[in-house]
């Protein structure tokens, strides 16, 4: 792979971090807070299907999530196994687009079809 594609892979990779911090703080706070005010998994689902604030927001905490870690496995795999070339990136490529497939149908399963 050349040094641009490392470079912009190493900028998608830190900005999906960014991405995702903020993702995960607003998940815990809102779970946190639904818990701490005693609604069930029934209430939180009636209040989230249908809203398209909620069907965005998890849309993009799982394209964060799809861009963020097949290229930390890459890195990983590529330093752990000497791997380098085509097939990782296949490999890496596959793994970030079957997160993206899974998780966007929990997004959907959750929200009713979204918007």
């Amino acid at each position: 792979m050349s040094r641009r594609s490392e470079v912009l892979l190493w900028g998608a990779q830190r900005i999906s971090a960014m991405v995702l911090a903020l993702c995960v703080v607003v998940h815990l706070v809102t779970m946190i807070y639904a818990v701490r005010s005693g609604l069930s998994a029934a209430e939180i689902l009636g209040r989230t299907q249908g809203s398209v604030a909620w069907f965005a927001f998890y849309t993009l905490f799982v394209a964060a999530v799809a861009v963020h870690a097949p290229i930390g496995l890459r890195t990983i795999i590529g330093e752990m196994c000497n791997w380098r070339g085509r097939g990782l990136d296949v490999l890496t490529g596959i793994i970030g687009l079957s997160l993206a497939m899974w998780g966007m149908r929990a997004v959907f399963a959750v929200f009713g079809g979204g918007a």
